[in-house]
């Protein structure tokens, strides 16, 4: 190791930042690190020094290959410069035009050989094409795939072009093969194996992913317990991050229930027994003052959405603390699969703040802090740091996504930060969204408009009040009416009975708009027999509670009547696929938040319907994303809703679905997405400008394929 005084320069940003992988931006923090520091020469007892690192490889080795590696110890800064790059630092807080050439006596450069045509500060790569002209981003700067700058080149999956798999040095050997993001396992080429030295350290069959896919799938099958399928997954995408997501967007109705509902939830409730890999960032109350600081750990910086939860009502399981971590990792895989965000632009994140569960309490495998529940001030605090920082550390267009909040903390935290940040929460709008979408597709079957129909929910939290109001301002909006007087055809029954007027006083804010004129009702069967529901809608959490009684009492009043249990997992749903056909003689329009299998009655085959969130926050974020949207309306949910009723065929209502197949869902994200952009634009909230022309076609143009990519 030869050490030497460097010559520092005055300007941080003339210092040559990583190229293409993740590594690259523990730039931005040394960036920072350094204007802190501007115009002092490190001193001795700071123990900074600057070591040239001159690589062993082999003789035959060219000199360009020689890769020169930089470190300033006391974790102030580490990067790579590479001069194959024209001379640009790459600096991931500027675009292709703002970026200068490094200069001063300090830049050092690292190099390989290259015979590409294009070369900017993110990799040296051909450009893009897009059917016979290059895809553009709306500022006009050519990007991979249109929309949001692709630093790392991940959109480019399907190019013949190479790249070099730089992380915090160029990926070869054994680490490569560890690294997730770029390791393709049995299909290195042999030119890949002899250039990155795989030689001998794997078996000499070289195999297409395809042939990857298959035999993954055939793996996850063998597994007979759900639990063992999701394990399997979960350690795929650790080992070999674009295979996971190939194999699950080529047998998405197979795996779907896997990573995601219903067999997350068992995942959630015993994750410290099959924790095996840090996902994502835990922001306890350990943290508090320090937030900032702990996301800038997270070695990405180019997030553009972030899934969080405090894990205090992960679907219907109740308080599971800081075991909730599997709800935003699943909710981001799928945003990755079904919406086409890239992986490295998503944050799973949980905020533990202690648990009430004392099972978990006394779990020596428990994973999070092991106290009862933070309230009050000391909550309120966290999360007003939490926001803070987010919006600090990744600008104001940060999509921030709420996950399983208690109801007490879910309406506060959306009603106090919807107008400062970019804010859903899933559980009250997503939920909403997808159902509304089902009923528009339900009234095809049964006749009918919205202002015709009366809903009766039971459950009266998030989900249940989050749909009342989607439903009323979609009828408000196709009617004209006011919305006071639409609400009063929808009926709300909570752990108390019907929601009525004389309850008012003692009820929660958000469920006093639906407290209408009524004598009070204890059981749910005999609301149902006094309001005359045309629709009955669950989400109580709580299985088995559309019983045989109940079903039958909506089938005596209704030709068809419109049943939906939406409770998560499938334990907690109202009822199941098989009981709601036979107890309403097949004449139920029937779907589950959790998927069921076909039923058989009377030689007839029913399909049930999933109401599954994940048809519309994927393509749903896309829309804000790619828009450049700063906040989240209420119209720009109606308009989700809208995309995908308009995605059910002719052919799939003859079938009774009221739900379009899994298969197409990155087609219906694409779909969505548009919709949710253009009204967007249409309310000067976007600010990706101009507008692009063909807004479906630019949604598929941003979407990150997992195919593999070439390396040099």
């Amino acid at each position: 190791m030869l050490n030497i005084h460097p010559t520092f320069p005055n300007n941080f940003d003339d210092i040559p930042s990583l190229v293409p992988g993740p590594a690259h931006t523990e730039g931005d923090r040394d960036r920072e690190t350094w204007r802190e520091n501007q115009g002092h020469l490190p001193s001795a007892e700071d123990s900074l020094r600057l070591s040239l690192v001159i690589i062993s490889l082999p003789a035959s080795l060219s000199v360009s290959h020689i890769c020169l590696a930089i470190m300033i110890s006391s974790n102030t800064i580490s990067f790579l410069c590479n001069s194959g790059i024209g001379g640009w630092s790459s600096c991931s807080k500027f675009s292709v035009s703002q970026r200068k050439p490094c200069s001063g006596s300090s830049r050092v450069s690292c190099s390989a050989p290259t015979t590409t045509k294009r070369q900017n500060g993110s990799g040296v790569m051909d450009k893009e094409v897009n059917g016979d002209s290059t895809v553009s981003d709306i500022h006009g700067n050519p990007t991979s795939g249109g929309g949001v700058q692709d630093v790392y080149g991940e959109d480019r999956a399907t190019e013949d072009p190479f790249v070099t798999p730089w992380s915090v040095s160029v990926a070869s050997g054994y680490t490569l093969l560890r690294d997730p993001h770029f390791n393709k396992g049995l299909a290195f080429t042999e030119k890949e194996r002899d250039a990155h030295y795989l030689r001998g350290l794997l078996p000499p069959i070289v195999i297409s992913q395809e042939t990857q896919v298959k035999k993954m799938i055939q793996l996850v099958r063998q597994y007979q317990v759900p639990l063992q399928k999701y394990m399997a997954m979960m350690d795929l995408q650790e080992r070999n991050e674009r295979l996971f997501y190939k194999l699950l967007i080529d047998h998405v109705e197979e795996l779907l229930p896997v990573v995601y509902t219903p067999v997350v939830g068992e995942a959630c409730q015993k994750y410290g027994s099959i924790f095996m890999y840090p996902q994502g960032l835990y922001i306890s109350l350990k943290e508090k003052g320090r937030i900032l600081e702990v996301l800038r750990n997270w070695p990405e910086k180019n997030i553009q959405v972030i899934v969080v939860t405090d894990g205090e009502r992960i679907l219907g399981l109740g308080d599971l603390g800081c075991q909730g971590m599997g709800i935003p990792v699943g909710k981001l895989s799928l945003y990755t699969a079904l919406g086409g965000l890239r992986p490295s632009a998503c944050l799973p994140i949980t905020i533990d703040v202690g648990t009430n569960n004392q099972k978990l309490l006394n779990d020596e495998l428990y994973i999070g802090l092991k106290h009862k529940r933070a309230t009050g001030k000391e909550y309120a605090e966290l999360l007003q740091e939490f926001m803070t920082a987010v919006k600090q550390n990744y600008g104001e267009k940060i999509l921030i996504q709420f996950e399983d909040f208690a109801n007490h903390n879910a309406f506060d935290l959306l009603e106090k930060y919807r107008s400062s940040h970019l804010v859903f929460n899933d559980d009250i709008q997503g939920t909403a969204s997808v159902v509304l979408a089902g009923l528009v597709s339900a009234l095809k079957l049964v006749g009918g408009n919205l202002d015709r129909q009366k809903f009766l929910f039971l459950g009266a939290g998030e989900a249940g009040t989050g749909i009342a109001e989607l439903i009323a301002l979609e009828t408000s909006k196709r009617t004209n009416t006011p919305l006071d007087e639409l609400r009063k055809n929808i009926w709300l029954v909570d752990s108390k009975g019907l929601i009525v007027s004389s309850r008012k006083e003692s009820l929660q804010h958000f469920k006093k708009p639906w407290a209408h004129e009524h004598e009070p009702v204890e059981e749910l069967v005999d609301a149902i027999n006094k309001i005359k529901p045309t629709v009955l809608i669950g989400t109580s959490g709580h299985g088995r509670t559309f019983t045989k009684e109940v079903v039958e009492a909506m089938a005596s009043i209704n030709e068809k009547p419109i049943i939906l249990a939406l409770s998560n997992p499938t334990s907690q749903s109202e009822c199941t696929a098989e009981e709601a056909y036979t107890w309403s003689q097949g004449r139920a329009i029937f779907a589950s938040g959790s998927p069921f299998a076909p039923v058989e009655y009377n030689g007839k085959v029913f399909v049930p319907g999933q109401a599954n969130n994940a048809y519309i926050f994927p393509g749903f974020g896309l829309g804000l994303i790619m828009s450049g949207t700063i906040r989240v309306h209420d119209d720009m949910l109606l308009a989700a809703s809208e995309a995908l009723a308009s995605q059910v065929t002719q052919e799939e209502y003859n079938k009774g679905l009221i739900y379009p197949p899994f298969t197409n869902i990155r087609k219906i994200s694409a779909h969505i997405a548009a919709n949710v952009a253009a009204k967007a634009y249409e309310l000067g909230l976007a600010t990706h400008l101009p507008q692009p022309k063909d807004l479906v076609k630019f949604a598929e143009s941003c979407m990150y394929t997992p195919g593999y990519r070439g390396y040099r």
